[in-house]
């Protein structure tokens, strides 16, 4: 991977990070996963990379979400 991403999250579940990366991406913000679980067992973890200009931008709207899921 090229310099300058950093990890934003880290999880188990692949629609997880799959629907927070296109809600990143929805927004402007560019993001890569990247799948460490084994296929046939599905252990280990699935992590998501926005490059460290958009950081702040990505943490804001992960944020954003947290606390309208919360609200419910």
């Amino acid at each position: 991977m090229e310099k300058h991403w950093i990890k934003l999250l880290v999880t188990t579940n692949a629609i997880q990070a799959e629907i927070t990366k296109q809600m990143l991406e929805e927004h402007g913000v560019p993001a890569v996963i990247i799948n460490k679980q084994d296929s046939s067992y599905r252990f280990g973890q699935i992590e998501l990379y926005v490059h460290e200009s958009k950081e702040a931008s990505a943490r804001g709207l992960i944020a954003e979400i947290e606390q309208g899921d919360s609200e419910v």
